[in-house]
């Protein structure tokens, strides 16, 4: 099956930030790619990328990025499909890339979440929000997983409560 969702990674290290947010949406069975390229170092390749993409029909595209953060727009300037950006933290704790990947010019829309791996995974369900406007089996995925996060903080609190009591 071909991807629905796919990911370009402007570098390997950013990986360990966006892997809770892949393994989220192999849970939910959702069809993946995965790539690396840098809208500096690999700009051709990065095009080709988003042009295989659009062809094998992919539906949203997280661009995740550090430093000089601008493979979201780059990708952004090469699609119609909704391109969402996730800021990786770096040697200014991310703020170097929110800023780049945040402040794209009027026209060219990036959505842009939190820096590191909590945006990565609101990213990841944010694609899955997209999708599932359209897919009924998704959406009551989604709900199902919604479900369990509010089961698990009403656990934590029981938890917490029965610790207290015990003093």
């Amino acid at each position: 099956m071909n991807a629905k969702i796919a990911y370009i990674l402007g570098s390997d290290s950013d990986f360990p930030q966006v892997e809770k947010g892949i393994s989220l949406l192999r849970s939910l069975q959702i069809p993946l790619q995965v790539e690396v390229s840098s809208a500096h170092r690999t700009p051709e390749r990065t095009l080709q990328l988003v042009r295989e993409f659009e062809a094998q029909g992919v539906e949203v595209i997280i661009a995740a990025a550090g430093g000089a953060a601008h493979l979201p727009g780059v990708v952004a300037s090469h699609t119609l499909l909704p391109v969402l950006g996730v800021p990786m933290t770096s040697t200014l704790s991310g703020f170097d890339s929110l800023l780049a990947i945040v402040q794209m010019p009027a026209g060219i829309p990036v959505a842009t979440f939190g820096i590191g791996a909590a945006g990565a995974t609101n990213a990841a369900l944010f694609a899955v929000s997209l999708l599932a406007a359209h897919d009924p089996v998704l959406k009551e995925k989604l709900q199902a997983y919604r479900a369990e996060q509010r089961e698990k903080v009403l656990e934590k609190s029981r938890e917490l409560k029965d610790k207290l009591d015990r003093g």
